[in-house]
Order: structure tokens, then sequence, then C-alpha cells
């Protein structure tokens, strides 16, 4: 899995390419948590266009991010394309808790900050 993350005042946008399993949720922890650790409260969008599987290692990484930022009274925003990873969240029933998105640009007007 490759991350890469930029600042787009005032949210954090994160991009990740590859599996979300229990090889690749490792460096998305990290990318997540050195974000989380420098902006409060945080608006963060996760991009995961480029992410055809998820785990549940991977489910475990979102579910922590989204506590974690709930926690701050910060938003989260899931950036999804049709797949698996909406299906494993609507058949967890976990799309009742994330903020989802169909593109980062939707996603960046749901906060307010679309140029």
């Amino acid at each position: 899995m490759v991350v890469r993350s930029w600042r787009d005042e005032p949210l954090t946008v994160l991009h990740a390419v590859g599996d979300l399993d229990v090889a690749g949720a490792p460096r998305l922890q990290a990318a997540l948590d050195q974000v989380l650790a420098s902006v409060d409260p945080p608006k963060l969008v996760l991009d995961l266009t480029d992410v055809p599987f998820c785990d549940s290692v991977g489910l475990g990484v979102l579910v922590a991010t989204l506590n974690h930022v709930q926690h701050a009274h910060g938003r989260f925003i899931l950036v999804l394309a049709p797949g698996m990873i909406s299906h494993l969240l609507t058949i967890t029933n976990l799309d009742r808790h994330f903020e989802t998105s169909s593109s980062l640009l939707d996603a960046r007007t749901a906060l307010g900050t679309a140029a």
C-alpha cells in the first residue's frame, strides 16, 4: 500500500493505493497517526477509490480512526468508489457510522472547502 497525504486547508487529504489488508494496514495507520497528531480538531478525507480490497485489519484501522476523530470533535469522510469497500461497510452496518462521498470534490464541498 502507498499512502500520500497533503494539507488542503483546513482539511487533510490522504490517498491510499493498494490493498487495505494485514500487510497494507500498518502503512495507512502510520500515515493516519501522523496526521491526527498534527491537527485538532481533525478534518480528514481518506480517498479509498484506488483500494480494491479491505480485510478485517483494514476495517479496524478505519473504525479506530473514526472513533479518534469523533472523540476529537472532528470530521472524517471516506471517498469510495462503488465496489468491495462500499459493500463491506453496508454488510457490517458501518455505512450508518461513516460519512462517505463519491469524489474528493464532493468531500471538500461537504467540509465547506471546495474551491
